[in-house]
């Protein structure tokens, strides 16, 4: 047996749902704090969304963003945004919805004016109408993403698994969404694409772990639920540790080495991968446990015609 294979069989012992109310609290108490960050707060919408101009130069020696800061301030651009991006001697700076076909050599003027060698790169501007456009479009897709899923989750699973899954999908979608709000992250079409892949990544591992509670629940013949579904969260434990570490050292890798511009990417995705293992086990699991569901949920209705039986859980 490879290394892989006797860690992911590993007989683990963890009481897991004795946490449950301990953990359905702080999952409360985050939901709500992310609700009211976004109601209040709201969002540090991108270029993408806002409109605007983006401007990337490359100087012939490492650069000091605060100088660049200072020189664009007292140029009169003082709500200039300024980050590194890729090296220390790339920079990129951001202006909000300024429609001037100029702006970028304008911009490079004034960098060069402190005397260093500076190489204009590239110049990308959104107008406000479609950035307003794309915001509107990429809220529509998100809602579109989470109603789909839940038509199709609700249509094909057992009832109170469909509502686990649904809880624990929304609850990933709204920290994510939270955590942008509060620490106002820029958030542009690469954070909108990959919430939408958090949708995909934590249904997933909801219905890998909602799947084997369902074929203990239809096997173990002792056993409490809380005991059944303990056993079954022992039993993914494995699969699940491997899963979500190795997508989190990739997207670790994208955070420190993709550069600026896929910062907000791979932030989200990280969020979503921690909170959605978390919620696979504490949110979907636990709504198991107050929906009570039972054996006789998962017994195999026979068909009305013929003799065969058919399966309404989880694939």
């Amino acid at each position: 047996m490879s290394a892989y294979q006797d860690f992911r069989n590993k007989d683990w012992n963890i009481d897991f749902m004795s946490k449950r109310n301990v953990m359905t609290g702080i999952s409360v108490i985050a939901i709500v704090f992310s609700i009211f960050s976004m109601a209040t707060k709201g969002f540090n919408f991108g270029l993408d969304f806002t409109g605007g101009t983006l401007i990337e130069a490359r100087y012939d020696k490492v650069v000091e963003l605060e100088k660049v800061r200072a020189q664009l301030k007292q140029a009169g651009y003082t709500h200039a945004n300024v980050v590194s991006f890729g090296t220390a001697q790339d920079v990129l700076v951001r202006l909000q919805q300024d429609n001037d076909p100029h702006l970028g050599d304008k911009i490079i003027d004034v960098l060069r004016q402190g005397g260093d060698q500076v190489e204009k790169r590239r110049v990308d501007y959104v107008g406000p109408q479609v950035g307003s456009d794309l915001r509107d479009q990429g809220g529509i897709a998100m809602l579109a993403s989470l109603l789909i899923m839940m038509i199709y989750v609700s249509m094909r699973f057992q009832a109170k698994f469909s509502v686990g899954a649904i809880v624990a999908t929304l609850h990933d979608v709204v920290i994510t969404l939270g955590c942008f709000s509060f620490f106002q992250w820029d958030f542009d079409l690469n954070a909108l694409a990959a919430v939408l892949t958090v949708l995909g990544y934590s249904l997933n591992d909801t219905i890998v772990i909602g799947d084997r509670i369902r074929e203990n629940f239809r096997k173990v013949r002792k056993g409490s639920p809380l005991e059944i579904i303990n056993s079954s969260l022992n039993e993914t434990l494995g699969r699940t540790i491997i899963t979500s570490g190795v997508t989190l050292l990739s997207v670790l890798g994208l955070y420190f080495f993709g550069g600026e511009l896929l910062r907000g990417f791979s932030l989200a995705l990280i969020i979503g991968i921690v909170v959605g293992t978390y919620s696979s086990i504490y949110v979907a699991a636990n709504t198991l446990v107050i929906l009570k569901l039972t054996k006789e949920d998962m017994v195999l209705p026979e068909r009305e015609k013929g003799g065969g039986v058919y399966d309404d859980g989880l694939p």
